[in-house]
């Protein structure tokens, strides 16, 4: 993606929404071998490239370059975030924050091949600099293109320095591990040309390429990476750079027939486990703040997950003080029963799940519960 960001901001347009590769066409033009871009040029001329003949190419493919055309995100830190601008009468319009909602963000998103909004705010990609757009955007967030929403009048006369939108956008829905009992583990695949294909690369790029599936799929950092069987795929090449944010700003250097694919294992490998009260005795009433127990009644507080892997053990902390308790998993739940509830057991509580798989120990905590001890 670095190759087509330079080819769509020569042509002025917009941002690289994907790129495609299929078998050169022997119409007997010449071709240009492309080396490599860093990204940051501002013609294709100014990169690495060969040119020669019919056979520049030889064994290689054909590149086919979607830009955005007439929306970018500018100034952000990846593919998927940035102050939004349109272009209009070809040159390019900041949109005040006051012309544009979330339905207007999610058919941005789509657009430019990402996720879902994730983030909308004035000014959280610098405030913008010239021409301001100068309608109110008004999307029913199922338009393929922000130029098919319907447009109004301004309501507000000045779009004040600084309320700029920016957005951020979510990673791209088109990684997936799979095979390995979790979404944070197993064997790459990336969705490409209608299909799910297997990912692979080379055995020195292993972890530059597992660090960014960790961070696209949201899993935290990579724990191991394994190289898997050797089937039909594509191999791809990633720089390691933390600006690589999404597997596709990687460089994908060919199909190949053969290709090892590529095993991973993240950190965020357990799903959050949940945590609740319940009582026997009729002595839990539900508080403004949370969950209240009458002083001398029972009460037990229950941890449970998702079956992901058997066996594991539930850790229950209480939030103040170094109280713990620990039950191995049963059902992929355990109870903790408290006979007599007073003063001491009020505070926050958490239910924290253990358990060893790929070889590793992996740990996931719940969200807090607020109890309050109340009255006889």
């Amino acid at each position: 993606m670095r190759e087509t960001k330079v080819v769509c901001r020569e042509l002025d347009c917009g941002n690289p929404v994907a790129e495609s590769i299929g078998p050169l066409i022997e119409d007997g033009r010449r071709r240009v071998a492309l080396l490599g871009c860093d990204g940051n040029e501002s013609s294709i001329r100014q990169c690495d490239i060969r040119e020669g003949g019919p056979g520049v190419c030889d064994g290689g493919y054909y590149h086919h370059v979607t830009c955005s055309e007439s929306v970018r995100l500018v100034d952000g830190a990846g593919l998927c975030s940035g102050r939004v601008e349109v272009k209009s009468n070809q040159s390019w319009a900041s949109v005040c924050e006051a012309d544009f909602d979330r339905q207007d963000a999610e058919v941005v998103c789509g657009e430019l091949g990402c996720g879902a909004p994730a983030a909308l705010q004035g000014g959280l990609y610098g405030g913008g600099e010239g021409q301001t757009w100068d309608k109110e955007f008004q999307c029913k967030g199922k338009e393929s293109l922000l130029l098919d929403c319907d447009t109004s009048d301004r309501k507000h006369n000045t779009c004040l320095p600084g309320n700029a939108v920016g957005l951020t956008c979510s990673e791209p829905d088109d990684v997936r591990l799979v095979g390995g009992g979790s979404r944070c583990a197993g064997g790459v695949e990336r969705y490409d040309q209608g299909e799910w294909r297997t990912v692979g690369t080379d055995d020195w790029d292993q972890e530059d390429v597992a660090a960014v599936v960790c961070r696209q799929l949201g899993c935290g950092s990579t724990v191991s990476v394994l190289t898997g069987n050797t089937t039909r795929g594509f191999e791809v090449q990633c720089s390691g750079s933390e600006s690589e944010s999404s597997l596709r700003e990687c460089s994908r250097r060919s199909y190949k027939l053969v290709s090892p694919g590529l095993t991973v294992i993240c950190s965020d490998l357990l799903v959050q486990p949940d945590i609740f009260l319940t009582d026997s005795m009729g002595g839990v009433s539900r508080g403004h703040q949370g969950p209240e127990v009458f002083r001398g009644y029972s009460f037990t507080i229950t941890c449970s997950t998702q079956p992901q892997y058997p066996g594991g053990s539930f850790l229950l902390t209480f939030t103040g003080s170094n109280r713990t308790q620990t039950q191995t998993a049963v059902n992929h739940s355990a109870a903790f029963l408290f006979p007599a509830a007073d003063d001491s057991h009020q505070g926050n509580y958490s239910c924290v799940y253990d358990n060893y798989v790929f070889s590793h120990d992996f740990s996931s905590e719940s969200e807090l519960l607020s109890l309050t001890i109340t009255g006889n």
